[in-house]
């Protein structure tokens, strides 16, 4: 009995995880994502932080929903084709069956003051929990990138994304090619001012032997 039940124990944990996310997640998929982050480092540690930071940047350049693309990924990581399936069902399922439970209330719960209240006291969660992700990230780029390169691409990325407007998927596309080539172009800089430097205490040696 219980080795016919291990293999139903990644379901069950994924299927769990995946619909207090999907109930849980209130405000759409910026909200879930610190959730869905608890569930998958912090509490089963189905992956460090290092890979969900690589697979939030990866699924906010790919075309959809992000809550259900970070669903199908952790399904498919943990169980295969299976498993992603899984997860994006119990993800959506008890939302859209909310949904078409209270579509017929919408017009009267929109006008309460009861849930216009509960709206106006969840806001400030979702921003303290959106707001403490984003630091733990940025914290984390700048130990990977430097403080120089990490505060350098924090402007450019502002800049690009409020000032000029572009779409966030063509940012992240260009920060990921730039990535590729990051740490190369760093140890050239390094190399170069490096030479220069033993040029100049070359120069400095000969003009004091002179």
């Amino acid at each position: 009995m219980a080795g016919s039940s291990r293999p139903i124990r990644p379901y069950a944990q994924l299927s769990w995880a995946m619909v207090k996310t999907g109930v849980l997640g209130y405000g759409g998929g910026p909200s879930i994502i610190p959730l869905i982050r608890y569930e998958a480092v912090h509490h089963y540690r189905w992956m460090d932080e290092e890979e969900f930071a690589d697979l939030l940047a990866i699924a906010n350049a790919l075309p959809g929903p992000i809550a259900t693309k970070l669903a199908a990924y952790l399904g498919y990581r943990l169980k295969g084709s299976g498993g992603a399936a899984v997860a994006v069902l119990a993800h959506i399922l008890p939302s859209a069956f909310a949904m078409i439970a209270l579509m017929s209330a919408v017009q009267w719960l929109s006008r309460s003051p009861i849930v216009q209240g509960m709206i106006a006291a969840v806001t400030p969660v979702i921003c303290v929990m959106l707001g403490v992700m984003a630091y733990e990230f940025g914290e984390r780029a700048v130990k990977g990138l430097g403080k120089a390169a990490g505060i350098g691409l924090f402007a450019v990325s502002f800049v690009l994304l409020q000032w000029i407007g572009l779409h966030a998927a063509i940012v992240i596309a260009i920060f990921l090619a730039y990535g590729a080539f990051h740490f190369r172009i760093i140890g050239l800089l390094r190399d170069r001012r490096s030479r220069r430097r033993a040029e100049k205490r070359q120069e400095a040696h000969e003009t004091w032997s002179g």
